[in-house]
């Protein structure tokens, strides 16, 4: 299954966007690889990433626990972060992919302190996605601001 996602995650762009299933799992799994990147895969961190899946997707406990474990497995298979963010860049919108910013700073913030790892994969992500610094520096400050 996961070798399936991963080669369409990897296949050139098509005039069809991925399934919302895939795009659901490429968004859970770039949210593990942000959780992970400090090497501290912190519980307010998988807490995070239940919270902001169960909200945008309208999943149920049992059904966003199943989808962050395939997210986990996926995240670590997949051998870099351009699959992730290619799938979602084709699958969303500008205002959509800001969003996606939004989620990776409650990630990253979730534990209650910046590392540089996470700062400078958001940062990353952020320019795959198309998403402007600024852009990306004012979603950050509204999840600072939020707590």
């Amino acid at each position: 299954m996961f070798a399936d996602l991963l080669k369409r995650l990897t296949q050139p762009a098509t005039d069809r966007p991925l399934p919302d299933t895939d795009a659901r799992l490429a968004l859970a799994a770039l949210l593990v690889r942000i959780a992970r990147a400090d090497e501290d895969y912190a519980a307010e961190e998988v807490h995070r990433i239940d919270r902001i899946l169960m909200s945008r997707y309208a999943l149920s406990p049992h059904e966003v626990i199943a989808l962050r474990k395939e997210a986990e497995v996926l995240e670590g298979e997949a051998p870099d972060t351009v699959r992730f963010t290619r799938a979602i860049k084709d699958a969303v919108p500008y205002e959509e992919r800001l969003a996606v910013i939004e989620a990776l700073w409650q990630v990253a913030l979730a534990d209650g302190a910046r590392d540089g790892a996470e700062d400078a994969l958001v940062r990353m992500v952020s320019s795959m996605l198309g998403v402007t610094d600024q852009d990306s520096a004012m979603a950050r400050q509204r999840m600072q601001s939020r707590g």
